[in-house]
């Protein structure tokens, strides 16, 4: 009974567009910010942040970009890891090469960066879909390996091609506590993740849903498709852009190409999978699943070796990890394409109901 609409009346347009539209889900979202904010800096250790929390950040960032270009356009994407290196190596230039350059802006040009660089193998979408679009972006991520290993400038002259930063600082303050690198990420994440909820909402989002469902009748009704894909690719390769310039800087503080592989792109595609297609709040549940998971597989089989009397190595933990990987998405696949944010919503929807049978 206490989640309901009841006597919450839209008397202005305004009130009825709004992104959460009942009561309880407004004071949810404020309440979980506000705990990502306070109570959990102040009960987190240092290893939940390294480990657990900064990671989730960063992947859930990553994953609502793909999710933009392959959830809401239907742009299947394997470039993902591509735009992430873009990213962060043009974040690191901008950071190095240019004098005084704020952290907060070299991160944005990392972001237009990677933009660019997604718009440059976005235009095959206007000619190509479906898997021959896959292995189209797949090939961008073969070019930024090549181009990243054997093009010194981009690494600063480095020979192995890796990169490192150090004295990172926002507005005066340092960004070298674990505290302080999650408090940033998470801003970061709250103001992308609200800008990308309306972008989806508004003229543009509805052309690029309407590109996914049926992109022949999205142009007969006036939709231009070329403006529709190259738009989506160039907002989900910002996004994309922005969090591996985030990924570099704070999580690894230094990174060489190999960082960002090609398995990094599938690993952001299964979380778009497993968390929901079209949903925001889906890309949020994909990176926590992929993020927590290897980690309570790496205790919890052990300990279930233990009380059975059979050791587990690390060798047989890391199988599982993609056994139960592969399982999951298959499993996805075929009982919930939409993924765990649809779950979410059918448990809503029963909320509404309850205590009633209908």
């Amino acid at each position: 009974m206490f989640y309901r609409e009841n006597g919450q009346f839209k008397t202005t347009y305004r009130a009825d567009q709004q992104i959460f539209p009942i009561a309880q889900d407004r004071w949810a979202v404020l309440l979980l910010i506000a705990a990502a904010f306070i109570v959990v800096p102040m009960l987190s250790s240092g290893y939940m942040f390294r480990a657990i929390l900064i990671p989730f950040l960063i992947m859930s960032l990553a994953a609502l970009g793909v999710n933009i270009l392959v959830g809401y356009c239907g742009q299947i994407s394997l470039g993902s890891g591509a735009f992430m290196a873009v990213g962060a190596y043009a974040a690191f230039n901008f950071f190095v090469r240019v004098p005084g350059m704020p952290l907060l802006l070299a991160l944005i040009l990392g972001g237009l960066c990677a933009s660019a660089f997604g718009i440059l193998f976005g235009l095959p979408s206007l000619r190509v879909k479906g898997l021959y679009l896959a292995v189209a972006t797949l090939a961008a991520q073969f070019f930024s390996d090549w181009m990243f290993l054997r093009i010194k400038w981009f690494t600063n002259d480095a020979p192995s091609g890796s990169v490192s930063v150090a004295g990172l600082q926002v507005f005066g303050m340092p960004i070298e506590s674990p505290t302080s690198k999650y408090l940033f990420c998470l801003t970061i994440l709250v103001v992308l993740a609200l800008l990308a909820k309306n972008l989806v909402r508004s003229a543009v989002g509805r052309e690029w849903m309407a590109i996914r469902d049926m992109d022949v009748a999205a142009a007969v009704i006036g939709i231009r498709p070329m403006y529709a894909k190259l738009s989506a690719f160039a907002v989900s390769s910002f996004i994309i852009g922005v969090a591996g310039a985030l990924w570099g800087f704070v999580y690894l503080s230094a990174w060489e190409p190999a960082a960002f592989s090609v398995d990094l792109s599938f690993k952001l595609l299964f979380m778009v999978i497993i968390g929901g297609m079209g949903s925001i709040m889906g890309s949020f549940f994909g990176a926590a699943f992929i993020v927590i998971l290897p980690i309570f597989l790496n205790q919890f089989l052990p300990f279930l070796g233990r009380a059975v009397g059979v050791p587990i190595s690390t060798v047989v933990t890391s199988h599982a990890e993609l056994i139960v990987f592969g399982s999951l998405i298959v499993w996805f696949l075929i009982v919930e394409p939409h993924g765990l944010a649809k779950l979410w919503s059918i448990g809503k929807q029963k909320l509404r109901l309850w205590p009633f049978p209908h």
